[in-house]
């Protein structure tokens, strides 16, 4: 189990990012996406029972997907009037932060 976590992606000569934990976060940005994309294309055509709900967009963002998200939102213009996203995904994201440098440094 270790080599899965420590055996994974070089950057640069000195660091290398986690297997499990790297493969995690591509797929969830990945589904971060591909979730606000769909949400964007369904709220123009008005059919409210196929949106996505914000809770959910909230969820996706705090399990690892908020850099993406948030980017995403900015990208297609989606949600950019909403202070609970604007204000709410860069807080998830300095928590995010928070709790990796925290991990590291324990570790």
């Amino acid at each position: 189990m270790g080599a899965l976590l420590t055996g994974g992606i070089s950057i640069g000569s000195n660091f290398e990012l986690p297997l499990i934990p790297t493969i995690y976060f591509l797929i969830i940005s990945l589904v971060a996406i591909i979730v606000c994309i769909y949400d964007k294309k369904i709220s123009k055509k008005n059919k409210v029972e196929l949106r996505i709900p914000e809770k959910n967009l909230l969820i996706i963002s705090a399990l690892g997907g908020s850099i993406a998200m948030l980017l995403t939102m900015l990208a297609i213009r989606h949600k950019t009037k909403h202070v609970k996203f604007m204000l709410g995904i860069p807080l998830i994201i300095i928590a995010q932060i928070a709790i990796a440098v925290a991990l590291i440094v324990l570790i």
